[in-house]
């Protein structure tokens, strides 16, 4: 049954700075849950450093979708003090949940210090257990997005920062242990890569900070550069912006983008070198759309949304 999703879909209660969503239906619950990293934007800050120390958040929606409500944090334990977690992936895989996060130790003010991605497991999707850093191709790695592929194997993506902050992928016959097998987009700088199915080819949603970047594949290794979608702002409300950092789920045939918009910044203010819109436009809130396949493209109308997550 289709319904009509608020916009915003949601805002984070306690630090109105969601962003880097994930999506998933907890089987033990019955409900849909995103995980998203929870940026601290109403709060002190130097510099940059709301966005870090920041857990990982989570919002379930028990009607399908048409209301969500904060449940907490992610009980992600590693090392002592406060540190940062950023943009989840989250799956349910040879019976169990695995969750691939970005990990910073402690609270740095500048966009600096090692970026590592963590594994951990769940039975529950509230316990997690640590299985470990995965090694890759630098230690400036962050945007885990994992995905099965041919031959029974799972492929990592991510964004590689000291390497022109391109994509690079990594594979695994077992989810635990991932060998590097290269740079797979790097036509523009640009982070986040999400990667996902639909219409018999595979496809990759990439922020490359101007909308969203499309490509398209026939074996999730070699793509071919699409137009963006979400580069065009929408009406709806908190929704007048580009859209960045995204996920996609794809639940009965049907491709639904998860987003997160910077509702309170333009897209001149963004393509202004001299704007600070980080430090100083930090609010972010979580919508949705649906993407659709037209021929060899993805489309997507931001202003007329409907989803069916029964």
């Amino acid at each position: 049954m289709n319904i009509i999703p608020p916009a915003p879909l949601f805002r984070d209660p306690i630090f109105d700075g969601a962003a880097d969503p994930t999506v998933i239906w907890n089987r033990e619950e019955k409900t849909w849950w995103i995980f998203y990293t929870a940026r601290r934007a109403n709060g002190f800050n130097i510099g940059v450093s709301y966005c870090h120390g920041t857990q990982i958040g989570i919002a379930s929606s028990s009607d399908q979708g048409k209301s969500w409500i904060y449940r907490g944090t992610a009980e992600l334990l590693f090392e002592p003090g406060m540190n940062t977690f950023w943009a989840p992936e989250v799956i349910w895989a040879e019976g169990e949940y695995h969750m691939y996060v970005t990990y910073l130790r402690g609270v740095p003010s500048t966009w600096s210090g090692k970026r590592q991605i963590l594994h951990y497991t769940s039975a529950d999707l509230w316990h997690w257990e640590c299985q470990g850093v995965i090694p890759l191709s630098s230690e400036h790695v962050i945007d885990a997005a994992v995905y099965p592929v041919e031959n029974g194997k799972w492929k990592l993506w991510y964004k590689d920062e000291e390497h022109q902050s391109h994509t690079f992928a990594a594979e695994s016959k077992d989810l635990y242990h991932w060998t590097v097998v290269g740079e797979e987009i790097s036509d523009c700088p640009h982070e986040g890569p999400n990667v996902f199915k639909l219409g018999g080819d595979y496809w990759m949603i990439t922020d490359p900070w101007e909308g969203l970047g499309v490509y398209r594949s026939s074996d999730a290794k070699n793509w071919v550069r699409c137009p963006n979608v979400l580069d065009v702002p929408g009406t709806r409300e908190d929704d007048g912006v580009i859209g960045g950092h995204a996920d996609v789920l794809v639940h009965k045939g049907r491709a639904y983008l998860f987003y997160f918009t910077h509702p309170e910044v333009s897209l001149e203010q963004r393509r202004n070198p001299d704007f600070v819109w980080e430090e100083n436009h930090r609010r972010t809130s979580l919508q949705v759309a649906e993407l659709k396949k037209s021929g060899d493209l993805l489309i997507c109308d931001r202003n007329r949304v409907e989803i069916d997550l029964s």
